[in-house]
């Protein structure tokens, strides 16, 4: 044993190899590290948009920039929906610690390639674009084998709480990440990628020489026709769902235009030659038999309008928070992306306290109680936030989230082993990357769902709100009108980065115009906040009435009881 622990060096070690008492802990150390980083880059961008745009000289909110903010916004999580299941598939062919350790590398090269953009203005945002589609790619890879790896590494019974620590590290990733994001940006917004470096360069060194493949390859072939109409019709789809939400030809929205149109339509036409296709194939990339299994099938539907909810969760708050909250007690808009992510803090903790308590209890005592009232808490912490005031004292606030951490804490580890659980062990990494695209594609629905919402409910009130608002400090009627007119959209993007949407909305050259106390009334901390709380909390009711319905259905199909809906073979063999 010495001498073959002399040969093996710091590899043999560490994991003593993967028949060693100790691998799976190595296993679940380094996967945990790479869930992390790659789920906090899926929201650092997102609270740091306004450093970076200001670094590479580009206003966000320009009508010709839009279409660089919502890729920045979504490209990342897209990519992502898109390619998990392939590169699932590839590691159940080709190794899932293979896939999963180039993974980790690629993530790494292209954190470099970002903090390195040497151009300004459009330019300098296509490479910011560009590159972090290959980082997605990069992120995908590790998303789509992490749980696969763990659940080849650990029995049965240690693997609620081995994939409790792993899911939920990522999921609070998305909320570490605004906290990060928002301090690494006051200093330098490239630090928003240089800190991804030094992480990477020592969880890929450790990935290559730790991880080894301990479950089930099958060779097989690569579903090409499947993957090209995946691949084009779900990315037709999202990307379609999130322009939705510009307005077009006179509309708040832009549900009638043509493009919009055609992306919705042809995505989900396209899906479905997608589905034909899968159903003939010998070996499909997305192996429609698993559905057959009810825990797969139930737990995907719960995991999909979880993801939804928080996803709109996540968006509406920080909204509030920077757009009225914040202002309101004081913070400059400037300061408020940063608050925002420290002031959510209670969310992460209670994603990190239940997390792994609802894996190791689930071990024991079942999964699908705990994940259905994981998601019964959620929607009970939904409702509070309905009733809260758009004024709301912290410590109430703080209780609300907290309960919605700790409600999909108790969510997450359970549906994510029941659902692991459920499938053959040679199509675990498939199964692992169509968990994750449901899990990416309800966050990029989220955008333009829960937006869609906020607009319809915002545009009832808050043209009237405003025009009359402005009038009353002087801005000339026609002016005012026609500010009021615009697209709420705009307003809400200006509050979500951190921007005074009045100042905006207004622009420089009018606001020249007005007495300077009326100037500094319109751009202070609590004349927009006081005028949009009215209107805003007409749409967050739509919104947290739309996420408690979602919560209560997907607990009731967490708890459908686990079984095969058609014949055995056909569902495990896909």
């Amino acid at each position: 044993m010495t001498e073959t622990l002399g040969k093996r060096g710091f590899r043999g070690a560490l994991s003593g190899g993967a028949e060693h008492p100790h691998y799976k802990w190595v296993a679940l150390s380094n996967t945990t590290l790479g869930m992390l980083i790659a789920t906090i880059n899926s929201s650092i961008v997102l609270i740091s948009l306004p450093a970076v745009f200001n670094g590479i000289h580009l206003d966000p909110l320009s009508p010709g920039n839009v279409s660089y903010l919502l890729w920045m916004l979504m490209g990342y999580m897209l990519v992502s929906a898109v390619l998990v299941v392939t590169l699932g598939r590839l590691g159940d062919m080709y190794g899932r610690v293979r896939i999963y350790n180039a993974g980790f590398a690629l993530f790494t090269v292209t954190s470099i390639a970002l903090s390195l953009d040497p151009f300004d203005g459009g330019g300098g945002a296509l490479w910011l674009i560009g590159w972090r589609v290959l980082q997605a790619v990069g992120g995908a890879m590790l998303m789509a084998n992490s749980a696969a790896i763990l659940t080849d590494a650990f029995p049965a019974a240690q693997r609620g709480m081995a994939l409790g620590v792993n899911i939920v590290a990522g999921i609070a990733g998305s909320f570490i990440g605004l906290v990060l994001g928002g301090l690494l940006a006051e200093w330098n917004w490239r630090a928003i990628f240089w800190v991804n470096v030094p992480i990477g360069v020592i969880g890929t060194i450790w990935a290559y020489r730790s991880l080894h493949d301990t479950g089930v390859r099958r060779p097989g072939r690569i579903d090409w026709w499947g993957n090209l109409t995946f691949a084009v019709g779900l990315t037709a789809l999202l990307a379609a769902i999130t322009y939705g939400i510009q307005p077009y030809g006179g509309h708040s929205q832009g549900w009638t235009n043509p493009w919009v149109l055609a992306g919705l339509i042809g995505g989900v036409l396209v899906l479905g030659l997608f589905t034909w296709i899968e159903r003939r194939v010998a070996e499909p990339m997305f192996p429609l038999g698993l559905f057959r299994i009810r825990a797969f099938a139930s737990g995907n539907v719960a995991g999909l309008l979880a993801s939804i909810a928080r996803g709109g969760l996540q968006f509406m708050l920080i909204i509030w928070l920077q757009g009225i909250w914040l202002p309101l007690h004081g913070y400059r808009y400037e300061e408020t992306p940063l608050w925002a992510g420290i002031y959510l803090l209670p969310l992460t903790v209670g994603f990190l306290a239940a997390g792994p308590i609802a894996g190791h209890l689930s071990d024991k005592y079942g999964q699908r109680i705990f994940a259905a009232v994981g998601l019964l808490v959620m929607a009970l912490s939904f409702a509070g936030l309905l009733i809260l005031p758009t004024d709301f004292s912290y410590w109430a606030f703080a209780a609300l989230v907290f309960l919605n951490g700790l409600g999909g804490g108790l969510f997450a580890a359970p549906n994510t082993a029941l659902i692991m659980s459920s499938v053959p062990a040679h199509l675990r990494g498939t199964a692992s990357g169509m968990r994750a695209t449901f899990q990416n594609a309800g966050m990029v629905l989220s955008i333009g769902v829960f937006f869609s919402l906020m607009v319809a409910g915002l545009s009832s009130h808050l043209p009237g709100t405003l025009d009359q608002g402005l009038t009353a400090q002087g801005v000339p009627p026609g002016a005012a009108h026609t500010i009021a007119g615009l697209p709420p959209v705009g307003t809400l993007f200006a509050a979500f980065l951190g921007y005074n949407p009045v100042a905006s909305l207004l622009g420089p050259n009018l606001l020249g115009q007005l007495p300077a106390a009326n100037a500094a009334t319109l751009t202070g901390r609590e004349f927009f906040p006081h005028l949009v709380s009215g209107p805003f909390h007409d749409g967050l009711v739509i919104v947290f009435w739309l996420a408690i319905g979602m919560s209560v259905v997907g607990a009731l199909a967490s708890l459908v009881k686990p079984g095969l809906t058609g014949q055995t073979r056909q569902a495990r063999d896909g």
